[in-house]
């Protein structure tokens, strides 16, 4: 072989090695980046396992009996329990009793004469707290015919109008049933059972589910009553929570003040549902709720739940190890305990000066937040057009700018709270009765469960008794609402 044909031999040997080479390595590159996109996922994976109460939205109730619960609130060196020289309460004698049993000697212990008749004085007196035996009373009403003796015309008398049956049970039975029902959320034969047990009256469990329609038609023009204060408020919590009706997922919403709880439910979580539901869009005062994008479509003033916010800062420090979403964490909740200190106090705001000092900490905080962000390689860059998809980490802290002036206005008005706990809290039973019973069975039972809980959270803010509410229900005149601005 001539060394020319040698050259080209040995040439074409190492373009082949050479074409080999960055063959391999475009694979080993497609591998890095399934390795790189992997890895990103199980991280992923691995920060929704660790999520819970403490650094996310879940209830408490999700975290299972292995998870401990964690306080932001600093643990006192004081030991659980009644503190020395605590006063203490206990049951105390009242000045009325219904009953009064005197107890006197018959006679004499000395002489034996008999003390009939000789007057006494109370030297001590003892009470028993109990309750009565409870049992349904009857009463009947009849119809007489009187026959007339100038003009021998006979006439009848006329029942009340609630007496519409032979036999019926009364609006205080039927308030109680409800309320067993649809406030403490017992299971229909359950509320039958006791029922039976507590008042020695058979309700069955179809009757149960009429009254709790009755109750519900009836409440319909209060449930627009209270829709219409809780639009005309100066200040409103807002808050949704997934349910479930004919095993299907709906939103429930919650519109409420410390006055009025409103109830809804609606198919879709956002604009649309708010708008079906009628609230949002007449109200112009300051609105509470999380960092949900639907609501910043409302033309009023927002706030944005401080609750939500440490959270989301505690589940940026877990899972990305960024310590300024622990120092702004910190900070939320130092300018929460001061702005109660300064409530206390009788203040409207945090005095100007501290109030600038708690600003500056916060925009501080916040650039060495972003200072601490990686920036994306050319190869993150999406080619198409649209929103980079972000970190979490970059996601809160553009909110926590973008929105500095809902975050930080509890400052200057003490008479806003620092979170939405208020609508967290009217939510609450509707987990409740999820857990109990899976879901609603129907569109009806659904929205009977908004119109009475609604109602009953009203009336109970509104210092009412429950059952007095309800048999208003049921006698046809549902208690006004008040205090509705």
């Amino acid at each position: 072989m001539r060394a020319k044909e040698r050259i080209a031999q040995l040439e074409a040997e190492l373009a082949a090695e050479r074409a080999e080479k960055a063959e391999v390595q475009a694979e080993f590159l497609v591998l890095r980046q399934q390795m790189d996109h992997l890895l990103a996922y199980v991280a992923e994976l691995e920060g929704r396992l660790r999520k819970d109460s403490h650094n996310s939205s879940k209830p408490p109730s999700s975290d299972g009996l292995a998870r401990s619960r964690h306080q932001h609130r600093k643990s006192s060196e004081k030991k659980t329990g009644g503190q020395a020289g605590h006063e203490g309460r206990s049951l105390q004698l009242r000045e009325q009793s219904d009953v009064v049993h005197r107890h006197r000697p018959q006679e004499c212990p000395q002489c034996q004469q008999p003390l009939e008749g000789v007057e006494g004085a109370v030297v001590e007196r003892r009470q028993v707290h109990d309750l009565p035996v409870v049992r349904v009373q009857v009463t009947e009403h009849q119809v007489e015919q009187v026959q007339c003796p100038h003009c021998q015309h006979v006439s009848r008398g006329t029942f009340p109008a609630a007496v519409a049956g032979p036999v019926q049970y009364g609006p205080n039975v039927r308030a109680l049933a409800v309320y067993l029902h649809a406030y403490q959320l017992v299971p229909l034969a359950r509320t039958s059972e006791l029922l039976s047990d507590l008042c020695d009256c058979e309700v069955s469990e179809g009757s149960v589910t009429t009254w709790v329609q009755q109750a519900a038609e009836t409440l319909l023009p209060t449930l627009g009553r209270i829709a219409e204060l809780l639009g005309a408020s100066r200040v409103q919590h807002g808050d949704e929570t997934g349910m479930r009706i004919g095993g299907k997922l709906h939103w429930m919403h919650v519109n409420s003040t410390r006055f009025l709880t409103h109830l809804a439910w609606h198919a879709k979580r956002g604009k649309q549902a708010m708008d079906t539901i009628g609230i949002w869009p007449h109200f112009t005062g300051r609105a509470m709720h999380d960092r949900w994008s639907s609501y910043d479509q409302y033309h009023c003033v927002h706030s944005v739940c401080g609750a939500h916010l440490v959270r989301d800062c505690t589940a940026v420090e877990e899972q990305g190890g960024q310590e300024w979403a622990a120092e702004m964490r910190d900070v939320l909740l130092s300018m929460a305990r001061a702005a109660e200190e300064w409530r206390q106090r009788g203040a409207v705001a945090v005095p100007l000066a501290e109030r600038n000092e708690w600003v500056a900490q916060y925009f501080d905080i916040l650039a060495r937040g972003f200072a601490a962000q990686r920036l994306p390689s050319a190869e993150e860059i999406p080619k198409r057009r649209g929103r980079p998809k972000q970190s979490a980490a970059k996601n809160l802290l553009d909110d926590l700018l973008r929105r500095a002036d809902q975050v930080l206005a509890f400052l200057d008005d003490l008479s806003l709270p620092f979170t939405n706990n208020l609508a967290e809290r009217d939510l609450r039973m509707v987990k409740v009765q999820q857990k109990i019973s899976g879901t609603f069975r129907s569109e009806a039972g659904a929205s009977a469960f908004c119109r009475i809980r609604s109602y009953l959270s009203t009336m109970r803010k509104q210092g009412h008794g429950m059952l007095v509410a309800l048999a208003a229900v049921f006698a046809g005149e549902p208690l006004p609402i008040a205090w509705g601005i």
